[in-house]
Formats: structure tokens, C-alpha cells, sequence
């Protein structure tokens, strides 16, 4: 299945959930997964919901069943009754622009600084992040390079002069040969899971909410962006949006556009004015 899935081009976090929807399966029937049936496969989903599985998990799980029994054992019949669960949209949650300067500030290492600038500043998701490479910074034009991002897409973001100064001032402290982030290896790029806990730990020392983490950065990068009048379609190429649907629900959470919009009350004549031909109050009839 990993051979299967390495042909295909999967990124290692699809990866990754496709054989732990497989290895669940696996644990459930206490056999090999390849002999499951189709009831088997009804049972398991049924198993999943019960014990409060998430929507996203159990979608996950679903499409890595249907990869593996499709393509790994050649048996594609046997997920006829493997279906989707819906799930809920929620609306993405994104910090003010004072919480951001929090956070920024008590990032005390600079590498931390930048990494955080960068998710910030870029709009940048955390695979893109610890994938940044000192090749794809372009001061002169001021553009940064995001290579190979979801769905294997290649862009260009802006580079701000701030988010220039945070890069700068990490390259010379550790003048990074290839990566810009590199790990504990000094060769290979540093782990998304290294960088939530770099987010994670600044959150806390900046006294902000538990939900924190590298893509709420994200998140208030297109929103801050929409509370400036940016127009909607440049964010949604800036953040790499194949739809543009994706892009627009920032709409919902950018108060200060909400607050701009004139309620249609507003337009109507004062709500304590008498009605359209009436007398005037000194002039009423006797009850």
C-alpha cells in the first residue's frame, strides 16, 4: 500500500492517514485487513461513529479503505458500503492584530521569530514553513517562493520588508545552507510537529487561547488581509485556494467588514416617529 500510495505522489500526511485507517481496521476485525467483507466494512463504520470518531477521521479512513481495497488488494466491491459522513463547517477562528504582536513577542529564539513571521506574514501553511528553502527568498523583487505546497503546487507570496528583516536576522545568526529551517540533523528540514510546538509554546507564554496554532496564523493572515479591502480572489491565490468558496468564508469572520455594513433598519424613518398622516402629539383628539 505504501508503494501504491508513493507512485500516486500522496503526501506523507495522506499517507499517513491512509494506513492508519487501514492498521484500525486491522485491530478491529483481529485479522488481516484484506479479508475483510463488505459487512465487515459496514461493522467497522458502524464501530467508528459509536466511539465518537470524528467526521474528519472517519472521512480519512474512508478514503484510505477504498485506496487500499481498491488498488492494494484488488478488491474494490468490497467497499460498496463504505460511505462519507457529513462534516459540520466551522468557522476558522483567527486572533487580532495585538495578539499577533503578543505571540511574535514571546517567540524568544529567533529562529522561532522567524518561523512564526513567516506563518503570519506569507499566509504560509506549516508544511510550507518547515519546507522553505534559502534559495526561495527573492529580495529583489520581494517575493517569496513556496515550493511544491498542497497538491504539489508551486506560488509566489509577497515578502514584506518586516518579514525580510525577521528572515535576515535568522540567516545570520545561523547561515542556513539550504533549508532555511533545518532540524536536528542540520541537513533535512525541521518536522511540522516541531514547529506546532515552537506556536504552541509562544501561545502560552503570550497568555492566549489553547486553539492556537501555526494555521490560526494563516487564518488571520486572510482575514486581516479582508479587513483591508484586499480583494477577496488575490487572497484566494495569495493562501493557493483551488476554490474560491474556500477564500469567501473568511467573509464571516472579518468584523471589521461586518461592522461596516449598513443594517437596512438604518435606512427606514426613526422608529419612534408617528405614522404618515397623524396629528402631531399637542394636537391628538380627547380619549
Amino acid at each position: 500500500m505504501f508503494e501504491d500510495m508513493c507512485v500516486r505522489g500522496f503526501s506523507p500526511a495522506t499517507q499517513r492517514g491512509y494506513i492508519r485507517g487501514v492498521k484500525m481496521l486491522a485491530a478491529f476485525l483481529a485479522r488481516s485487513p484484506d479479508t475483510a467483507t463488505a459487512e465487515d466494512l459496514r461493522s467497522f463504520q458502524r464501530h467508528l461513529a459509536a466511539t465518537g470518531v470524528t467526521p474528519g477521521v472517519q472521512n480519512m479512513t474512508v478514503s484510505g479503505l477504498r485506496f487500499f481495497f481498491r488498488f492494494t488488494v484488488d478488491k474494490p466491491e468490497t467497499t460498496r458500503h463504505l460511505v462519507y459522513t457529513h462534516e459540520p463547517r466551522k468557522l476558522p477562528r483567527v486572533l487580532a492584530s495585538e495578539e499577533i504582536g503578543w505571540l511574535l513577542a514571546a517567540a524568544t529564539e529567533p529562529k522561532d521569530k522567524a518561523m512564526l513571521s513567516v506563518a503570519y506574514g506569507a499566509g504560509l501553511r506549516a508544511m510550507e514553513v518547515v519546507a522553505l528553502r534559502v534559495s526561495d527568498i527573492d529580495s529583489k523583487r520581494m517575493l517569496l517562493r513556496v515550493g511544491n505546497g498542497k497538491g504539489g503546487k508551486d506560488r509566489y507570496v509577497m515578502l514584506s520588508p518586516t518579514l525580510l528583516e525577521a528572515l535576515r536576522d535568522w540567516y545570520r545568526i545561523a547561515r542556513p545552507s539550504v533549508f532555511l529551517f533545518p532540524g536536528r540533523d542540520k541537513i533535512g528540514p525541521m518536522t511540522t510537529r516541531q514547529f506546532h510546538r515552537i506556536c504552541k509554546g509562544a501561545a502560552e507564554r503570550a497568555g492566549l487561547p489553547k486553539w492556537v496554532g501555526p494555521h490560526t496564523l494563516r487564518h488571520s493572515f486572510a482575514t486581516h488581509l479582508l479587513e483591508n479591502d484586499l480583494d477577496v480572489r488575490v487572497i484566494q491565490v495569495l493562501l493557493a485556494h483551488a476554490q474560491l468558496d474556500t477564500t469567501a468564508r473568511y467573509t464571516q469572520v472579518a468584523t471589521s467588514v461586518i461592522r461596516r455594513v449598513m443594517s437596512p433598519i438604518d435606512r427606514l424613518i426613526p422608529l419612534d416617529a408617528p405614522p404618515a398622516g397623524a396629528p402631531p402629539p399637542d394636537e391628538a383628539p380627547p380619549a
